[in-house]
């Protein structure tokens, strides 16, 4: 990774952590994911043959999609924040 992408990592870290010492939760797992879900269909639109990277990408979104679900069934309104504070759905 570059340093512009281990700060931003950072940056999420630290706005989605639960407790100062939090870089597992789901809440961060899922905030990742988003930005790395963003990052890679950037390059999927100007590599579209690239299907290796799109495969990497489907995985990533049915795990998203997954930490979602556990979210929604542990917590809706941790849920509710997050989907809305990463404008995922309407």
């Amino acid at each position: 990774m570059t340093a512009i992408l281990k700060e931003k990592k950072g940056e999420i870290i630290k706005k989605f952590r639960v407790n100062k010492n939090d870089t597992g939760s789901a809440e961060v797992q899922v905030a990742l994911l988003t930005e790395r879900i963003k990052d890679l269909s950037l390059h999927l639109k100007t590599h579209k043959k690239d299907f290796h990277s799109r495969l990497g990408l489907l995985k990533m979104v049915s795990r998203r999609k997954k930490l979602l679900s556990y979210l929604k069934n542990e917590d809706y309104d941790k849920y509710k924040k997050l989907i809305k504070s990463l404008k995922l759905r309407k």
